[in-house]
């Protein structure tokens, strides 16, 4: 089922822990690296960070001896003051403790907010520019509730323009035993890694060659790929959906036409001028790689008059898009710039929105359903028209957003799905519901989503013929359930801990013969089962039974095969599923019955019960 999302404000009293112990790390830092400047020292979740200037390098081999200097200073029990002082003092105040990005910050502060006055924190010998709010007394954080965490590299302000300052993040929590119960969770995260597995499992590879953000994917992963895609294509094509093929790039114009351009120009990359025709005049051309797939699919629907007999047209393909992503935001499968998406837009009359709004999120319930994927909250997405600097984002028509989110909110609320609203969060063309996943450390991350289009296909000049005969515009609805190639292979990589059930698992069965002797069945049976189409091998090394059994469970493979003079003589195997050391013992062609059944079922749930 569908989950909402438990709404926890705001822990005053954890976040003034937090603040102030940024507060206390900068002072700590700034004992041992004396002439060191300060950047910003935030509450993040799961602790906070400070940014810094260093006189000289720090390593996290440093971090003992920092978290030394925190808790003497918390002992000392220092209060926290608060002061308030005009900007003209505030900024000779500043200058005095030689912080130019202090400054930088406090000039933007009092020239775009009008600011009379600006405040500061003082807790002992240390001082600087903040809001707060704070503890009174550094006693009042608890003993042993942080730790230092990891040193990153961080532009001044976000900005890949401006200076690199060296960050240090940090952990905090309420007590210390709230912070070994995040950090036996963080553990765990770490052990599923998509990164780590990645590499591990030999699924994909960043290679400085190819570029930051493009992926290559190896054999197994392209194997997940492939299945994903193949799940995608028969969910649709029971769901009445046609796919189609269109090419990587486009012509800039196409861009322009469907407003996407000056929405998305900042995360495209940069466009190709050719001479598309070298007789002709003028003949040079503006390609651009895309970074969506809708505006081919609005063409291919322009590609030929169409009726409202013709509605809704649901086309589908899983396209290749590239965004160039900034560098610092670019991470494993999560954040590329290369993409594959499960893309497809369903034309639609006004009056056959809801009913494909509810077909699309039953598909998006059957395909969770059959990935095992549980732990999940529904968000509806819609503009914010409060936000007059923000309206240049959306298209400026107030009618039809609120007539289009008033159609999401109706259909999300016919089918008892629980949902929150976010304001600001919607697409340029319309409102969306957002599927959020939840991860190991309990961060929601979007995976999927649908979005109704009001906008687009008007700019374009699409249209059908109507019933009374009159040309009429259609609606849109994007939807990807299964996200991206990318996103949702890091998603399932964790998800899974890399232990991938057997239709998805890039190998399905690997066959270990005891000795020489059996290698002719045990490649018999791999050939028999490829012949089925099961991704089935055979473990040729020279390693030991048991050392061969290990290396299968460290692949993860969810099926292992023994076989000797027995299992030959009786045509059977000796079956061990992955996460159990039991070993069942059973004819080969009953074993490759389950197998395809749970191939076919896409559910592991006959081969379970098999081995006990």
């Amino acid at each position: 089922m569908f989950y909402t999302e438990t709404e926890i404000g705001e822990d005053e009293d954890l976040y003034r822990i937090r603040h102030s112990l940024a507060h206390i790390l900068a002072q700590a830092v700034m004992e041992m690296r004396p002439g060191t400047t300060l950047g910003f020292g935030p509450p993040i979740r799961h602790g906070f960070y400070y940014d810094f200037i260093l006189s000289s390098p720090l390593t996290e081999e440093d971090f003992p001896d920092i978290e030394r200097r925190m808790k003497k200073i918390i002992r000392q029990g220092k209060r926290f003051y608060r002061e308030e002082l005009p900007t003209d003092e505030a900024l000779a105040r500043i200058d005095e403790m030689n912080e130019p990005y202090k400054r930088e910050y406090a000039e933007e502060l009092i020239r775009d907010r009008q600011l009379d006055r600006l405040s500061f924190y003082r807790s002992g010998s240390f001082v600087d520019m903040c809001d707060g709010p704070h503890v009174d007394t550094a006693k009042d954080i608890p003993a042993n509730s942080f730790k230092l965490k990891s040193i990153a590299g961080a532009y001044w302000r976000g900005d890949s323009r401006n200076v690199m300052m060296t960050r240090i993040y940090a952990w905090a929590f309420e007590d210390k035993n709230r912070l070994d119960d995040f950090l036996a969770v963080w553990e765990e995260a770490q052990g599923r890694d998509h990164k780590k597995l990645g590499q591990q499992l030999d699924i994909f590879v960043i290679d400085n060659q190819v570029g930051r953000g493009l992926p290559l994917w190896l054999p197994n992963g392209t194997v997940i790929r492939d299945e994903l895609e193949k799940l995608a294509a028969e969910l649709e094509f029971r769901a009445g959906y046609s796919r189609v093929s269109t090419p990587h790039l486009a012509r800039e114009e196409l861009y322009h036409a469907s407003g996407h351009l000056p929405y998305y120009a900042e995360n495209m990359y940069p466009k190709m001028v050719v001479d598309d025709d070298a007789d002709a005049e003028n003949a040079q051309e503006s390609y651009v790689l895309r970074p969506m797939n809708c505006p081919h699919h609005h063409r291919v629907f322009a590609a030929r008059p169409r009726s409202y007999r013709d509605l809704p047209l649901r086309l589908a393909e899983y396209g290749q898009v590239y965004r160039f992503e900034e560098s610092g935001a670019v991470s494993g499968l999560l954040r590329t710039r290369a993409m594959c998406m499960n893309d497809a837009h369903i034309y639609c009359t006004e009056e056959q929105i809801e009913g494909e709004f509810r077909s699309v999120m039953e598909m998006y319930r059957q395909a969770y359903s059959i990935l095992g994927l549980k732990d999940y909250l529904v968000r509806l997405s819609g503009w914010d028209p409060e936000d007059i600097k923000g309206r240049s984002k959306y298209i400026d028509d107030p009618a039809a957003w609120e007539k289009s989110e008033a159609i999401l909110a109706r259909v999300l609320d016919s089918m008892d799905i629980d949902y929150r609203k976010s304001v600001g969060e919607a697409a340029f063309y319309g409102p969306k519901i957002d599927i959020q996943f939840f991860t190991v450390l309990g961060r929601d991350e979007t995976l999927s989503t649908v979005q109704l289009d009001f906008a687009v296909p008007e700019r374009l000049g699409l249209t059908y013929t109507g019933a009374d005969g009159q040309p009429h515009t259609p609606y849109c609805i994007h939807r990807a359930p299964l996200s991206t190639h990318e996103r949702m292979v890091a998603f399932l990589l964790e998800h899974y801990k890399g232990a991938f059930p057997t239709w998805l698992a890039p190998v399905q069965v690997r066959v270990i013969a005891v000795s020489e002797k059996f290698s002719t069945y045990a490649e018999g049976l791999v050939q028999r089962m490829r012949s089925k189409l099961i991704r089935a091998d055979l473990d040729t090394g020279n390693e030991t039974v048991s050392r061969k059994v290990r290396d299968g469970i460290d692949r993860k493979i969810p099926n292992l095969l023994v076989v000797g003079s027995r299992e030959e003589a009786e045509q059977t195997v000796t079956f061990r599923r992955y996460g159990s050391r039991k070993q069942l013992a059973l004819p080969f062609e009953e074993f490759e019955q389950l197998l395809l059944q749970a191939v076919r079922d896409r559910s592991d749930s006959q081969l379970d019960k098999a081995k006990g």
